[in-house]
This record gives structure tokens, sequence and C-alpha cells, in this order.
């Protein structure tokens, strides 16, 4: 493989493990900016290699792609804090919510009843129950 300058669409894709469709796509949206080869074939450098590396940590992190366009588009990410804080906010509650997911499973796996007979599952089901609506 070629070194981490100039690489084709095909190379990035297959470095990353990554369809080029991706690549095409994020670039219409505006978050990749690869140079032109003569004849109009896409070119990605260093810079582009640690752009998608961003991406993908956004991406795991539970940004949308609109998201990213607007913290790695600014000049600083602290330049959105309100997008970062709420960010914070929303991994706060799905880490909330794996841990209590984790909870019951470990409990499943150390309980000798069923979901039906166990009263701590039984707990945790009924939390989950929307109530009922109004009459």
């Amino acid at each position: 493989m070629k070194s981490s300058e100039n690489l084709s669409i095909g190379e990035l894709a297959e470095r990353f493990g990554l369809p080029t469709h991706v690549l095409r796509h994020w670039e219409s949206v505006g978050l990749l900016r690869p140079a032109r080869r003569a004849g109009g074939q896409r070119s990605y450098g260093q810079a582009d290699l640690a752009q998608v590396a961003l991406i993908r940590m956004g991406k795991e992190a539970g940004f949308t792609l609109t998201e990213l366009r607007t913290l790695l588009s600014a000049p600083s990410p602290m330049d959105h804090r309100d997008l970062l804080r709420r960010h914070v906010v929303e991994l706060e509650q799905r880490i909330s919510r794996a841990r209590a997911a984790k909870d019951l499973i470990e409990h499943a796996l150390a309980c000798p009843y069923s979901f039906a007979e166990c009263e701590h599952a039984r707990e945790q089901i009924a939390a989950h129950i929307p109530p009922s609506p109004p009459s």
C-alpha cells in the first residue's frame, strides 16, 4: 500500500474498514474535502486520515453527521459549548440506561428465578411500563 499521502478513495476506505460510499457521503455533507488528481480522482492525505478518524470517533460518541459538521467546521469545538454540554447530558443518560441494563442482566445470571418469579426483575419491568393515559 502507498504511504499515508495521496491515497485513493478505495485505499482510504480499506484502511478504515469502510465502504467507499460512506466516504462519498461524508464528502457530500461537507465533512471531507479531498484534493483532486488530474482526471478528477479523489486524493486523500494525512489531514484526511485525521478527519476520518475524528468523524469515526464522533460517530462512536453518538454525534450525528450534522452535529459533527458543526463541530468540525468551527475554528474550535469549544465554539459550540451548548452542543457539547447537551451531548454530555445525553451520554450520561445512555450510560445510566446501560448500567441499569447491565445490572439486570447480571442479576438474571445470578438469580435462580424466572423474570416472572423474581421480585427484582418484576420491579424493573414495572418501572419500564408507561402509565395509563388519563381518562
